[in-house]
């Protein structure tokens, strides 16, 4: 039954690889990308500043009136690593792509894949980083500066020439008071940062208050199509969140849980950021490390088909005296999790890998596996390596674990033989098999406490291999993408093959009940089926890992077979 439902999987597979379902109409990005959506809500301010705002409570503006006035266009900006879309309404980022990482793993039939998109417009994958200024005297009137503004560009491509390190992007905006704000965008050569200042000069007579706030806006990404796809593609069963972290701890708030009150992000404090999470890459606004925001998190349209989920940061109050000029700085980040680079861009923004409790154990191994790759440049063989040094270090607690296993197999036919005697006496049969262990030196628990002693280990890894970027489109031999799963199911046949000689080496105990022998004479089917969908790179690990340990208890259990027993 096993083998027939993994061999209709299969088929399903392929049929879902050659008849896909039609590919969703993306929406235009020739126009504003507002829509009347979740985009056309902006932060109520008040004179007060940050600290006496109702952060959730949010004012819509009017839709822009009709008339040439309202239309905006987009901005392309190309760097060395980055490729973007600005709108010139609010000067919003509604498109990233990142140039170091394509959307495929690279193969002889499509040696140049697509770029990966992180920042995006079309319907089922919206995604953009919004930023502008509120003004607390009239925060619904439409003719200010927020994220709904048309604001001004001298040119509509901007590219960062060879030699060039550094790129401005100016966009203007202006009333009919005198107030101009003028937004720049600065991008440096190698770096997934972008620095934002926003610059308010009032030309008029009264004095400008209000605030600057930088947010970003997110669909839910689609559901796998089927669980199959959620196990062959690790990206697609990511959990979404949007995370923040509040000068001391790193938080998460999945998007099923942004309507709960209780659950909801409503707060201040300085040194933060805010982020939008996918496996392997993120967006965040980084304000000012001495500045104090407030951080809300909000759903639009929460009863639509498609809600938008929004996380905001809120800077304190700006009061520009007629005549004067003030200035309000953030910065983006729009690239991956790459580890040990990003505390570099701002303390706790690491945290955005997240290993959950046992990174003190993954941290490590990270870096252990890191060095091995610069030893043998491919992430296949540097997990080889370090499996062998985890065996190593641990082979000791495993030899201790397999040497209980075959000396209680070793005892089996003398159970059976005490099972014999004493019959349904369970008392009497207890006490005879414990006087049996303790003549023979076994202790029972013995082939548990490696056990125990290791498996956080094996799990801090498993969360390594799963989560780091490093493994995604890595090659391996016949492997293309250590992320994903073996294209040949080779490695999840190694690991049933490894199984097979490791139930060959335990043989069911004397007594075992038939349903429990059964089970675990069909354990390396069911294995060989999930493992099929793991990443490549753990059930590399795995098949290695069990080649190793199987090998070493079949040297332990040939030296116990050759012991003779205690009289």
């Amino acid at each position: 039954m096993f083998a027939l439902l993994a061999v209709a999987y299969f088929l399903f597979m392929a049929w879902e690889k050659d008849y896909p379902p039609p590919a969703p109409v993306a929406a235009s990005t020739s126009t504003s990308s507002t829509g009347g959506q979740a985009d056309g809500s902006v932060p109520v301010t008040t004179t007060d500043g940050a600290s006496a705002m109702p952060g959730g409570t949010l004012a819509v503006i009017p839709p822009p009136a009709a008339g040439s006035q309202t239309i905006s266009r987009l901005i392309t900006v190309s760097t060395d690593v980055l490729n973007l879309t600005l709108d010139t309404r609010g000067g919003s980022v509604v498109h990233a792509d990142l140039l170091d990482y394509p959307s495929l793993p690279k193969t002889s039939k499509q040696p140049n894949p697509p770029p990966t998109t992180l920042l995006d417009t079309n319907d089922t994958s919206y995604f953009v980083a919004q930023n502008g200024l509120v003004s607390s005297s009239d925060p619904a009137s439409a003719d200010q500066p927020n994220h709904q503004a048309i604001f001004q560009s001298a040119k509509t491509a901007y590219t960062m020439v060879d030699g060039q390190n550094e790129l401005n992007v100016d966009l203007t905006w202006q009333d009919a008071a005198g107030i101009k704000v003028t937004k720049t965008y600065n991008f440096k050569r190698g770096s997934y940062e972008i620095g934002l200042t926003q610059r308010i000069d009032n030309g008029g007579s009264q004095p400008w208050i209000g605030n600057a706030y930088q947010q970003l806006l997110r669909v839910a990404p689609p559901k796998p199509g089927s669980w199959l796809e959620n196990y062959s593609n690790p990206e697609a069963s990511f959990i979404p969140v949007a995370a923040w972290y509040n000068g001391e701890k790193f938080e998460k708030l999945p998007f099923k849980n942004f309507s709960e009150p209780s659950d909801r992000l409503d707060g201040q404090f300085k040194g933060g950021w805010a982020a939008m999470l996918k496996l392997y890459f993120f967006a965040a606004w980084i304000p000012p490390a001495n500045q104090t925001d407030r951080y809300v998190t909000e759903t639009i349209n929460p009863d639509s088909a498609q809600p938008h989920y929004l996380i905001r940061t809120i800077g304190p109050t700006l009061s520009v005296a007629p005549g004067q000029s003030l200035s309000s700085a953030a910065r983006l980040y729009l690239g991956p999790t790459r580890q040990g680079t990003l505390d570099q861009v701002a303390p706790g923004l690491d945290l955005t890998i997240d290993y959950g409790m046992l990174k003190l154990i993954a941290v490590p191994m990270h870096w252990v596996l890191s060095q091995f790759d610069l030893i043998a440049h491919n992430w296949g063989v540097a997990i080889i390596l370090l499996v062998l040094l985890i065996k190593g270090l641990t082979w000791h607690l495993t030899a201790v674990q397999y040497r209980s296993s075959a000396r209680m197999r070793k005892l089996q036919p003398r159970i059976a033989q005490l099972k014999e005697r004493y019959g349904d006496d369970k008392v009497k049969m207890q006490q005879a098999t414990m006087e049996l262990y303790k003549k023979e030196k076994i202790n029972p628990m013995g082939g548990c406490l490696p056990v125990l002693i290791t498996m956080p280990v094996f799990y801090g890894l498993y969360f390594v291999l799963k989560s780091s970027l490093e493994l995604r489109h890595a090659p391996f031999l016949w492997i293309p993408d250590l992320s994903a799963h073996d294209p040949l199911y080779i490695l999840p046949l190694i690991y049933a093959a490894v199984m097979l000689g490791t139930q060959w080496l335990n043989p069911a105990a004397a007594g075992m009940d038939p349903a429990q022998a059964k089970m675990m004479k069909i354990m390396p089917l069911l294995f060989t089926v999930l493992f099929a969908f793991f990443p490549a790179g753990l059930c590399l690990y795995y098949a290695v890992n069990g080649l190793v340990g199987l090998g070493q208890q079949w040297w332990v259990t040939h030296h116990v077979d050759r012991t003779p027993p205690n009289a």
